[in-house]
């Protein structure tokens, strides 16, 4: 297996971005990367695209033609393909491009990420529940939130998690959007704000709960070789993992462990050669607050149930020993669901190389972690500088 490396990232602005349509924000993302690469577009050998829903949310089948249609490489003929695992996505996406370089069946390639889910409007919600179990869940009027509430009630009621541990987890993801020109809400909120909005599903508040987005992110993918002539500043892959779970709740041993991410982590170092404590900045799937603190548990960074601990400590803060979402996650950033394993990524890309800004942290390496659902899928990449 060779080698493989980021040559090239970018992204659109996350939002509500009512005056831009789906193909524009891809393109945005596009072209960012492909300068910041130093490309023309005609090098690229394959392209994957990460998309859970656009045919519902767009009414738009076919999304990997037209993507590459509408970015001008239609004339090169080069595979396109679209990757769906609902809220991971984007990672599969990415896992998908970094294999077709290390086996060397391509060269060159490029990983992105979109979805354009506002102009649904409320039905965007129902259309995600599609990443559950319609059948067992969404029928009997779970929804995701309500899925992750009860996740959220039972680490409250076995290890003690507080209400405000979980809002600590949104007071920094939205102080360090503050910090990240391309985020959604930039903007810091206190804690006696985030205590004290309304409930979606007790426990969880508004504020634990990420917001859908418009957005897109794209990365360029290179074989080492190939990569030194085009930039400086590689920044390997040196693992990406997947691992899947029983998609409905009920069917699973542990509700506060998700195996597939534990299991994908387990894969991860050991391809990467690194442990858990190794790691130097990470972004991971906070689509919920509960998501987050479950992620330090799944990953290594703290023992079970003792996740809320690095949140009340600071460990995850931006000048933390491991900072967690630095861009502010998808709870700040904002939630593109097919771009969002594509746009960790790019932040992990951006904090290697030192270009992240006034939120650059100091880290060798970096970890991105993409979960689908409620963790029926998840994936598990590993950054070196």
């Amino acid at each position: 297996m060779r080698r493989v490396a980021v040559i090239g990232v970018g992204q659109s602005k996350f939002g509500e971005l009512w005056d831009s349509s789906f193909r524009d924000i891809v393109l945005s993302a596009g072209v960012e990367a492909l300068e910041d690469a130093g490309l023309e577009g005609k090098e690229l050998e394959a392209m994957y695209i990460g998309n859970m829903s656009g045919g519902r949310y767009l009414g738009q089948e076919h999304i990997a033609a037209l993507i590459a249609d509408y970015a001008g490489l239609a004339e090169l003929n080069i595979p396109s393909t679209r990757v769906e695992a609902a809220d991971a996505s984007g990672g599969l996406a990415l896992r998908q491009a970094c294999m077709a370089v290390a086996s060397g069946m391509h060269d060159i390639v490029i990983a992105a990420g979109a979805e354009k889910v506002t102009d649904v409007g409320s039905k965007a919600m129902e259309i995600l529940a599609s990443a559950t179990d319609r059948e067992w869940e969404v029928f009997t009027g779970a929804t995701l939130a309500s899925l992750y509430a009860m996740i959220a009630r039972l680490h409250m009621r076995e290890f003690g998690t507080k209400p405000e541990d979980l809002a600590m987890v949104s007071v920094k993801n939205h102080k360090n959007a503050t910090l990240n020109p391309k985020a959604q809400f930039r903007r810091e909120i206190s804690l006696e704000v985030a205590l004290n909005s309304p409930y979606v599903a007790e426990p969880l508040r508004l504020f634990d709960c990420a917001p859908l987005s418009d957005g897109a992110a794209a990365v360029i993918l290179a074989s080492e070789d190939i990569a030194k002539k085009y930039t400086d500043t590689p920044v390997y892959i040196s693992a990406c993992s997947q691992a899947s779970d029983y998609i409905a709740l009920h069917s699973r041993k542990d509700l506060l462990t998700m195996q597939a991410v534990v299991h994908a982590a387990r894969q991860a170092y050991e391809q990467a050669g690194i442990e858990a404590k190794d790691v130097g900045v990470a972004e991971v799937h906070d689509s919920f607050t509960i998501a987050e603190i479950l992620a330090y548990e799944d990953l290594g960074f703290a023992k079970k149930g003792e996740g809320a601990e690095l949140i009340r400590e600071g460990v995850t803060c931006l000048d933390g020993e491991i900072p967690v979402n630095p861009s502010g996650g998808l709870k700040a950033c904002g939630h593109a669901v097919g771009a969002t394993g594509i746009r960790q990524a790019v932040e992990i890309t951006l904090q290697l190389r030192g270009e992240a800004g006034k939120r650059q942290v100091d880290a060798e390496n970096g970890l991105a972690l993409n979960v689908g659902g409620t963790g029926a899928t998840a994936t598990v990449t590993i950054f070196t500088r």
